[in-house]
C-alpha cells in the first residue's frame, strides 16, 4: 500500500480547490496562446496562497501539471513498475493490483477529478464518454488498456480500470518449468497452431507474447488485437488494432475484418490477441489453409472448455455448419491448447497442456518429462511430427 507521504495527503482534500482553480486558470491561459509551465503554475499558487510552505507549493504545482499534461494523481500509480492494474471505483479510494494481489491505496479521488482524467484519456483518441456513450475502451500511449464506464451505467461512477502495459516481456520459464518451456519452444518452432486459454487476468496475453518470441526472426508475423499490447521481439512484425464505432455508429473495424485482411498481407504467422466471436471461423480457416504456426488466446477454464467455446464462436459466424463439421474443422486446425491460470499467491503459471487430434484432446501430465520415455517416445501428442526435436 502506498504511504500517505507518497500521496502528499497534506495537499489532498484541504487544497483540492486550490489545484482546481489553478488548473482552470492554466487551461484558460493555454487557450490564449500561453505556456503554463511549472514555474508559471508555482507562481500562481504562491500568489493565491502566500503562506503555503515551499513544499506544499511544489506538491500543488506538480499536481496541476499532472492534470494538464498527464493523468492527474493517477500518474503516481502508473509510474509504479510493480502496479499491474489500477481500479478507480468512483469517488473514493483507488485500488491497485500489485504482485498479483489487490490492495487499496491512500489515494482518494473526487468525481470531478475522475471525469477530468477520463476526458484526458479519450479526447486525443477521437472518442467520447458521456451519458449517450457511457462505455469506452481505449489505449494509453504506453500501450496500457483502459476501460471507462460513466453514469447512468456506473451507479457509483465514473469508473476507470487500467490494465498496465508490461514494459518487460516475461519469458515462458516465468510460467512453467524449463522442460515444459523447451517443449513449447519446439512446438512454436515446428509451426504448431496453439491456443492459449485462461480466465481474466490469468496472463494469456503475456504468455502469448512469450510464445511468439520463439518464432524465427525471418518470418513475417501479423498481430491482431482489440488493444495493441503484444510487444514481440521479432524483426518482421505488422501490428493491427481493431477500431470501435464512432459516437455516430460508423467506422467500426472488427477483429474479424482484420483477420480477413491479414490473409492478404502475406503472413507467415497470424497472432490474434483474443478470439471472442465470429472471427474464430476465419482464424481456424487460416490455420487450415497454409498459415500453420499461428497463435491466439480465448477465455476458458480448461482446454476442453476452450474447444467448446471456439465451437460456439465459429457457429456465431452464421455459416449454418453442422456441429460435427465444426468440431472436425477445429481438431484439424489446432495442435495444442495451453491453459494458464493465476494462483492464490498471484503468480501466473501454465496449469495444463493438451494435444488436439481427430480423436479429441489428450491432456499431458505436468511437469513434462522432456527426456526419453520408457517406450522411447516423447510427450509430443501431435500429428505429423509437428512437435518434438
Amino acid at each position: 500500500m502506498l504511504t500517505p507521504t507518497e500521496l502528499h495527503p497534506a495537499v489532498d482534500d484541504p487544497w483540492q480547490h486550490v489545484a482546481a482553480e489553478v488548473f482552470d486558470e492554466a487551461v484558460a491561459f493555454a487557450a490564449g496562446g500561453g505556456d503554463a509551465t511549472m514555474a508559471w503554475v508555482a507562481n500562481r499558487v504562491r500568489e493565491q496562497h502566500p503562506l503555503l510552505s515551499p513544499a506544499n507549493i511544489g506538491h500543488l504545482s506538480e499536481r496541476v501539471m499532472a492534470d494538464l499534461h498527464g493523468f492527474g494523481r493517477l500518474d503516481l500509480l502508473l509510474n509504479d513498475p510493480d502496479v499491474s492494474e489500477v481500479m478507480v471505483n468512483g469517488p473514493g479510494p483507488v485500488w491497485v493490483e500489485r504482485d498479483g494481489t489487490i490492495q487499496v491505496t491512500d489515494l482518494v479521488m473526487s468525481a470531478r477529478e475522475i471525469g477530468r482524467i477520463s476526458e484526458r484519456i479519450v479526447t486525443p483518441l477521437g472518442l467520447r464518454v458521456d451519458r449517450t456513450s457511457p462505455m469506452v475502451d481505449a489505449r494509453l500511449p504506453d500501450g496500457s488498456r483502459v476501460n471507462i464506464v460513466v453514469p447512468p451505467l456506473a451507479v457509483d461512477g465514473p469508473y476507470i480500470t487500467i490494465r498496465r502495459f508490461a514494459a518487460r516481456p516475461l519469458p515462458v520459464t516465468d510460467f512453467t518449468d524449463a522442460a515444459t518451456a523447451h517443449y513449447l519452444k519446439d512446438a512454436v518452432r515446428n509451426r504448431a497452431n496453439i491456443v492459449v486459454s485462461g480466465g481474466t487476468g490469468a496472463g494469456k496475453t503475456t504468455l502469448l507474447n512469450a510464445l511468439a518470441g520463439y518464432v524465427d526472426h525471418h518470418e513475417r508475423i501479423v498481430t491482431i488485437e482489440d488493444a495493441a499490447e503484444l510487444q514481440l521481439p521479432n524483426r518482421h512484425v505488422v501490428r493491427l488494432e481493431s477500431r470501435p464505432p464512432t459516437a455516430d455508429g460508423i467506422g467500426q473495424v472488427s477483429i474479424r475484418d482484420l483477420v480477413r485482411n491479414a490473409l492478404r498481407m502475406r503472413p507467415d504467422r497470424i497472432v490474434v490477441g483474443e478470439v471472442r466471436g465470429a472471427e474464430a471461423l476465419d482464424m481456424i480457416q487460416a490455420m487450415n489453409t497454409g498459415h500453420a504456426g499461428s497463435l491466439c488466446s480465448c477465455h476458458a477454464n480448461s482446454p476442453a472448455d476452450a474447444l467448446r467455446r471456439l465451437e460456439t464462436m465459429v457457429l456465431m459466424a452464421g455459416m449454418a455448419l453442422p456441429l460435427a463439421t465444426v468440431t472436425d474443422h477445429l481438431r484439424s486446425a489446432i495442435d495444442l491448447v495451453v491453459q494458464v491460470s493465476r494462483t492464490g499467491s498471484g503468480r501466473r503459471e501454465i496449469v495444463g497442456i493438451a494435444g488436439v487430434d481427430s480423436g479429441g484432446l489428450t491432456e499431458f501430465e505436468l511437469p513434462l518429462d522432456w527426456g526419453p520415455q520408457h517406450d522411447g517416445q516423447r510427450h509430443d501428442g501431435q500429428r505429423n511430427g509437428v512437435v518434438g526435436s
